[in-house]
């Protein structure tokens, strides 16, 4: 089930945002709240609201409890803005937009807000599902088409829907539909969001064909992988004791051991402290804060994201020099938050 929800702010507010940011909503489910992050659908040239379209998956909690419960009237807190998966204000370039399932609603974001400029539009948008009836916000992206003759659509189906005639493409986007759909493809710039499978199907493709990477863009609430040091600590991982270290969460007054296999997050949870988090991994940025660490010139502050996945360890936190000696993390409290509970 698929819905697209409005919402306004206090007194007539205007929203701000770069078209295929996100916003995480804190969602007062039964059991306690939970934070969930959605892409806004609308477009900024519109400010005096935004949308959200969302999608239950199978298992979902959040959602499901929105497309069940929320109702005209109701509140929500948020936080955000966020996300650099968006358009400049003022490009000019020429885009590709590659989507599958939900993951065409930054597009549809970005395409709103280049039909509402007016000028310089030259967009080809390629969205996939698995049948006609699953294609998100197909009126909306037909009807900007039909209007803007330089706003290429283009649909790709696994199956057809029973009494219904489809005459659009069949099976999944390959070398030759991407020729046919736009051949100038090497010239554009391509912003892909999708499921994961989907998303390395495209990059090894474009990889194959030759195209310059450093014009792909991708958004992902999958965890960041960047290299063999980056990959997370498999089962069999013995930490190091020397390299433990404490946790000091300043609003609550609550320190917290850990070691190097830990996330902030993780240790912040062990330790009973609600703080909100998102995708739990560091990229939907929910849960960033800000540290306050003691070098050998005082204190440093700088901005992290508790729940990154990178290990712990003391290197992180402290000089070079000082990196094999457990130390306190001081003064580590979410940002624009009250309190850590």
């Amino acid at each position: 089930m698929t819905r697209c929800l409005s919402f306004r702010g206090k007194l007539s507010a205007q929203f701000r945002y770069r078209p295929g940011q996100f916003l995480t909503l804190e969602l007062p489910v039964p059991g306690g709240p939970v934070w969930r992050t959605y892409t806004i659908s609308s477009s900024p040239s519109r400010p005096m609201g935004v949308s959200l379209t969302v999608k239950a998956q199978a298992g979902s909690v959040g959602t499901r409890w929105m497309l069940d419960t929320l109702r005209p009237g109701m509140r929500l807190r948020a936080k955000g803005p966020a996300g650099s998966f968006a358009l400049l204000p003022d490009a000019r370039d020429k885009y590709l937009f590659l989507s599958a399932g939900s993951g065409v609603t930054p597009s549809v974001s970005m395409t709103t807000y280049l039909f509402d400029r007016g000028t310089g539009i030259d967009v080809v948008l390629v969205t996939c599902a698995k049948r006609p009836a699953e294609l998100v916000c197909r009126r909306t992206l037909e009807l900007m088409a039909s209007r803007v003759p330089s706003i290429k659509l283009h649909f790709i189906v696994e199956q057809d829907d029973p009494f219904d005639v489809w005459t659009g493409y069949r099976g999944r986007l390959n070398q030759v539909m991407l020729g046919a759909i736009a051949p100038d493809y090497l010239d554009r710039h391509v912003y892909c969001c999708g499921p994961e499978p989907f998303m390395k199907g495209v990059r090894d493709m474009l990889i194959a064909l030759g195209f310059d990477m450093s014009r792909y863009f991708q958004e992902s609430f999958n965890a960041p992988v960047l290299d063999t040091d980056e990959a997370p600590a498999t089962g069999d991982f013995v930490p190091d004791p020397s390299h433990a270290a404490e946790v000091v969460f300043s609003a609550s007054g609550v320190t917290a051991g850990c070691d190097e296999s830990d996330t902030i997050l993780h240790v912040a949870k062990n330790a009973g402290l609600n703080i909100p988090s998102g995708c739990t991994f560091g990229v939907c940025g929910t849960c960033s804060a800000e540290a306050v660490r003691r070098g050998p010139h005082g204190p440093q502050r700088r901005h992290f994201r508790r729940g990154h996945r990178r290990r712990l360890h003391p290197r992180l936190l402290f000089p070079p020099d000082r990196k094999r000696q457990p130390r306190h993390l001081t003064d580590c409290s979410p940002v624009g938050i009250p309190g850590d509970r």
